[in-house]
C-alpha cells in the first residue's frame, strides 16, 4: 500500500477539556454496556435459561460485535457530513440503544410463552449490543483521527477513565433503585423493577450524553483532515478489508493474540459471576430465590468496585515508561484475582478480588489500542482498521460462548470454578505481551 507523499502538518496537542469532550458520550455507552454486562445473565436465568446453556446466550453480543464494527468503521471513512464523519453513526445507534433498553427488561411483562420470551429476549439482545456497537466505536475513530500521538496514551486513558466511571454508574444502579425502596422480586419469570428502573434510567443519561458530544466536538472536514492525516492513494471508498488484513502491521496481530485471552477471560466472569458469588457466597443457583436476587445486585456492586479499581489504576498506567511491563503486570493481577473469587466466603471479601480484576480491565481498555494506532500511522483506513481490530474482542467471546457448556461441565458444573477458567487465561494473555513490539 502506497501513501501519498506530501508533508503533514502536525496534529496540534489538544486541551485537556477538548480530549475530555471528545470521549464524554462514552460515558453515557458505557453505562448501557455495564447495565448489559452485569444484567443479561441474570435476566436470563430469572426468564428461565438453563446453565449449561447460559454462555449461548452471550454469543450474540461478540457476533454483532464483530460484524457491525468494521461495517461502522469502513462506512465512516466515506461519510462527510455537515454533522460530521463518527458522529452520525453515533448518535443514530445511540438512538437505537435507548429504544431497546426500554423493551428488554420487560421481555417477561408481555404475556408470552417461555419459548416466545427466550425468543424476543434474544432479539432486544442483538438490537442493543448491535446499537452500542456502533455507538462505541466513533470514540476510538476521533481519538485516531484528531490526537497527536504524543497525546493519544492520554486521550485513551481519559476514555478509559470516563468507560469506568459510566461501569460504576451502571453497576450500581440495581443496588441503590433497591436500597431506595424498588421491589428487588418479582413474579418468577419476571425481571424485577430494581432491574427494569435501571435500565430506563440508563437510557436517558446515555442519550444526554451522546447529545453533549455531538453539540460539543467539530470534526475535521475533508481538507482539514487530509492536512494531518497520511492517505493511501487508493481511495477510503475503496477498502478492501482482506487486503487490509494482509498489509496489517505485525502488531495489529501480536496485541490481537493477546486480546484473545484476555476477552475470553472476561467472557466467562459476564456469563458465570452472579451464579458464582451467589454459589461462594449465598450457597445456592436457584433464581428464583430472593438469595440469588441479592447476589444479582451485589454483583453489580462488585463490578462497580471493579470500575473503580479500574479507574485508579488507569490513572497510574500512564507513569510506567515501560507500556509492555506495564500491560503484563497489569493482566496477571487481573488473573489472580480471578482465581481468588472462589475462595472468598464473605460477600465484603469478594472485594479484594474485584479490584484485582479492575488493573486488568483497565489496561485491557487503554494500552490495545495506544499499541495499534501507533503502529497504523501512515497506513490511511484507520476507521476500518480500527473496526477489524474489534474483532479481536469479539471473536475470542463467540469462540468462548460457544466452548463454555462443554468447559463448564469439564470443571464440574461449579460457576465458581469457571473464575480459575478466567483466571489461567489472562496469566496466558500476560505472557503473550511479550511478543508486541512498541513503536517509538
Amino acid at each position: 500500500m502506497t501513501i501519498m507523499n506530501y508533508e503533514l502538518k502536525t496534529k496540534p496537542n489538544l486541551s485537556f477539556w477538548q480530549l475530555w469532550n471528545l470521549s464524554f458520550g462514552f460515558f453515557g455507552v458505557q453505562i448501557a454496556y455495564a447495565l448489559q454486562s452485569a444484567n443479561i445473565s441474570r435476566i436470563f436465568r430469572t426468564l428461565g435459561a438453563d446453565p449449561h446453556n447460559l454462555s449461548f446466550f452471550w454469543i450474540l453480543p461478540p457476533l454483532m460485535g464483530i460484524l457491525v464494527q468494521p461495517i461502522v468503521g469502513t462506512c465512516s471513512d466515506k461519510t462527510w457530513t455537515r454533522w460530521g464523519r463518527r458522529i452520525p453513526y453515533l448518535f443514530i445507534g445511540a438512538a437505537v440503544a435507548v429504544a431497546v433498553m426500554c423493551l428488554l427488561p420487560n421481555s417477561g411483562s408481555l404475556g408470552l410463552a417461555v419459548s416466545a420470551v427466550m425468543i424476543f429476549g434474544l432479539l432486544m439482545l442483538m438490537l442493543l449490543d448491535t446499537s452500542i456497537n456502533m455507538a462505541m466505536q466513533p470514540f476510538k475513530m476521533l481519538v485516531g483521527d484528531m490526537v497527536n500521538e504524543e497525546q493519544k496514551a492520554k486521550a485513551y486513558s481519559i476514555q478509559s477513565f470516563l468507560c469506568n466511571a459510566g461501569s460504576v454508574v451502571g453497576f450500581l444502579f440495581p443496588f441503590v433503585f433497591t436500597w431506595i425502596g424498588l421491589k428487588n422480586t418479582a413474579p418468577e419469570g419476571v425481571v424485577p423493577p430494581s432491574v427494569v428502573w435501571s435500565f430506563y434510567i440508563g437510557a436517558l443519561i446515555l442519550i444526554l450524553c451522546v447529545i453533549y458530544t455531538t453539540v460539543k466536538v467539530k470534526e475535521w472536514d475533508p481538507q482539514e483532515y487530509r492536512a494531518y492525516n497520511p492517505v493511501s492513494e487508493e481511495k477510503e471508498d475503496k477498502a478492501n478489508w482482506f487486503a487490509l488484513l494482509k498489509n496489517a502491521p505485525s502488531t495489529f496481530w501480536k496485541v490481537g493474540l493477546v486480546q484473545f485471552f484476555c476477552w475470553a477471560a472476561f467472557l466467562y466472569m459476564w456469563t458465570y459471576v452472579t451464579d458464582a458469588v451467589s454459589e461462594t457466597v449465598w450457597g445456592t443457583t436457584d433464581a428464583a430465590t430472593e438469595a440469588y436476587q441479592k447476589a444479582g445486585n451485589w454483583t453489580g456492586v462488585l463490578y462497580a468496585i471493579q470500575a473503580m479499581g479500574s479507574v485508579c489504576w488507569a490513572m497510574l498506567l500512564p507513569r510506567f515508561k515501560n507500556t509492555k511491563l506495564a500491560y503484563a503486570i497489569s493482566l496477571l493481577i487481573g488473573g489472580i484475582g480471578f482465581a481468588l473469587i472462589p475462595f472468598c466466603p464473605n460477600q465484603y471479601l469478594q472485594i479484594v478480588p474485584f479490584l484485582l480484576i479492575g488493573c486488568a480491565w483497565a489496561a485491557m481498555l487503554a494500552m490495545p489500542f495506544t499499541f495499534v494506532t501507533n503502529a497504523l500511522q501512515g497506513y490511511g483506513h484507520m476507521g476500518a482498521y480500527l473496526g477489524l481490530f474489534n474483532g479481536t474482542i469479539c471473536l475470542p467471546q463467540i469462540i468462548a460462548a460457544v466452548c463454555g457448556g462443554t468447559i463448564f461441565t469439564i470443571v464440574g458444573g461449579h460457576q465458581s470454578t469457571m473464575m480459575i477458567v478466567s483466571g489461567v487465561l489472562l496469566a496466558i494473555g500476560a505472557c503473550c505481551v511479550t511478543a508486541i513490539k512498541t513503536r517509538r
